[in-house]
């Protein structure tokens, strides 16, 4: 089933807009083949001058490809700027830069506002790992136009991801993922199911992208990210990262705190998690997630039950009689309790999808699935970290229209590949058994299938070399950590753990004490007051500063 993956992809946003892999930056470093120095080799300061003296040749943006998810090119903004991108080339090897290199996707938009007052670029990563930067900032793109007065926003598809050498995992061979249940309780047969689909897909990836497989981690993409600050012509690094953004975001003040410049993470990851307690901890997000959206549903006379535990409990029985006994719906299919679990985990996204949850819950508690099996397939095969777009939100009084989402989207293997790159932990079945009682107490909706999805590394190809990559940062000037005390897939305390991490004088936190995944795009006035007025102004926000909810409108 999808249902860990979507959720534990949920670490943890696709709109519109791509990059032809046709489009080409000036100056190129040396491509294979085309080697420079003595003996007709570049040596590697060659390489990395080359590297850094391009100049991106900017294009008006070309219809999506399929790689990036699909869709239509990325129209201009409201004030007749036009969306421009280019390819950038970089070592795939930033240990050997003067090796084979790469191409680098890129998008951006300029500035609004006056030359005098442009600060510079503002780089964005919405999340994943596996997310394309250069489809999504232009559906995003309204959040910041105030940001624009002063940046120009820019984004990229990380290495492994979309038009940046894409990771392809996918096989005939295979079974669809649907087919394979994330959460064997029936029995070894759907164990050793599940175990022989981790064990092929590794497969799959190292024989069709082997290649790039050990060069799409979380630091060499910080490399990059050095580059891309390089080739705008920016001596520092402005940064808004949310969720995963937040760990490359970590990554980069690491290797180069010199050159930090005002950076925001939004939906902070934990970094001091291994990937086992990554899991349990999303699972008691998700919980706690779940039981907020409860109470607000009993308050509004719930047909589930009068409060939030009965609620939570009658969920609980839902998912357990539909993966028992799936319900048919009006397409022919039937809607089963991993559908379920689908459309709740990504309904937590996003605090204005309750509505549509609570319809959709009542409905096939009173044996009608549609809504729900129609709200599974808009939110919950996402694959990647940010939440749906807002543009995907379905109508509570009427069920979701779904549009096909294109199958050409490399995302779920960049995740898949990326997160088995940046981590040495390689977990075996007997070590979830032996952890499942933790994430059954944590979550009996949501644990299961977290608990399992630890097994994807299972025979993966190129062996991690740590828990995580490594954020601290001593030295570097201030960072604006944006924690949600309702978040689900990135919980508050996170971003805690990242403050002490990335040092003293360093990590300087804001809470929103909200629901849904991240909090600059909640659209909080108060979140949007204080990250505004440190990315334009350098304000940072009073030591212990508190954004409140603003509830949802009467009627919702």
């Amino acid at each position: 089933m999808p249902t860990a993956r979507a959720i534990s992809s949920a670490v943890l946003l696709s709109t519109a807009a791509l990059l032809a892999s046709s489009l080409t930056a000036c100056a190129p470093a040396a491509r294979d083949g085309d080697r420079r120095g003595d003996g007709g080799t570049a040596t590697d300061e060659q390489a990395l001058k080359a590297f850094r003296g391009q100049s991106p040749d900017w294009q008006d943006c070309p219809a999506p490809a399929p790689v990036q998810g699909g869709g239509e090119a990325p129209r201009a903004l409201p004030d007749g700027t036009a969306w421009q991108c280019a390819t950038l080339r970089a070592p795939l090897d930033w240990k050997k830069p003067a090796g084979e290199s790469m191409d680098l996707a890129l998008i951006r938009a300029r500035s609004s506002g006056d030359a005098a007052d442009r600060i510079g670029s503002l780089l964005f990563n919405f999340g994943g790992p596996g997310g394309s930067g250069v489809a999504t900032l232009p559906g995003l793109a309204p959040d910041y136009d105030k940001l624009r007065a002063r940046y120009d926003l820019v984004s990229f598809d990380p290495r492994g991801v979309g038009n940046s050498r894409a990771v392809r995992c996918s096989d005939p061979a295979l079974p669809d993922d649907s087919e394979v249940d994330d959460t064997p309780d029936d029995g070894a047969d759907e164990l050793a199911a599940l175990v022989a689909f981790n064990r092929d897909t590794a497969a799959a990836c190292e024989r069709n992208s082997g290649d790039v497989l050990p060069y799409v981690g979380t630091t060499q993409a910080a490399q990059d990210m050095d580059l891309i600050r390089q080739v705008l012509g920016d001596e520092k690094l402005h940064y808004f990262g949310i969720s995963y953004g937040t760990e490359l975001g970590g990554a980069y003040a690491h290797l180069f705190p010199e050159r930090v410049g005002r950076a925001v993470l939004d939906g902070v990851v934990d970094p001091t998690h291994d990937r086992m307690a990554e899991a349990l901890a999303q699972a008691g997000g998700f919980q706690r997630a779940f039981e907020h959206f409860a109470a607000w549903c009993a308050e509004r006379g719930c047909a589930l039950g009068a409060d939030a535990e009965r609620i939570v409990a009658a969920t609980v029985a839902l998912e357990e009689a539909l993966d028992d006994t799936p319900l048919p719906v009006s397409d022919g299919g039937e809607l089963d309790g991993d559908a379920l679990i689908d459309a709740v985990s990504g309904a937590l996204y996003r605090q204005d999808y309750w509505p549509t949850l609570r319809v959709a819950l009542e409905a096939a508690a009173d044996d009608d699935g549609d809504v729900l099996q129609d709200l599974a397939e808009a939110l919950g095969r996402r694959g990647g970290d940010g939440d749906p777009d807002a543009s995907d939100a379905p109508d509570a009084s009427d069920a979701p229209d779904v549009s096909d989402e294109s199958d050409g989207s490399n995302e779920e293997d960049a995740f898949r590949a990326i997160t088995c790159d940046d981590s040495s932990d390689r977990y075996t079945a007997a070590d979830v058994r032996a952890r499942l009682p933790e994430f059954l107490r944590a979550s009996p909706l949501f644990g299961p299938g977290l608990a399992w999805s630890a097994l994807s590394c299972a025979g993966w190809p190129v062996p991690g070399t740590a828990h995580r990559p490594e954020v601290s940062a001593p030295g570097a000037p201030p960072v604006l950590l944006v924690g949600n005390t309702g978040d689900p897939a990135t919980p508050y305390e996170g971003a805690a753990r990242m403050a002490e991490r990335l040092g003293k004088g360093v990590g300087f936190e804001l809470t929103f004490e909200g629901e849904g995944h991240g909090a600059y795009d909640s659209g909080n006035g108060c979140v949007r007051e204080a990250v505004d007025a440190y990315l334009l102004d350098g304000r940072l926000p009073a030591p212990g500063a508190v954004c409140e909810a603003e509830p949802l409108p009467e009627g919702k």
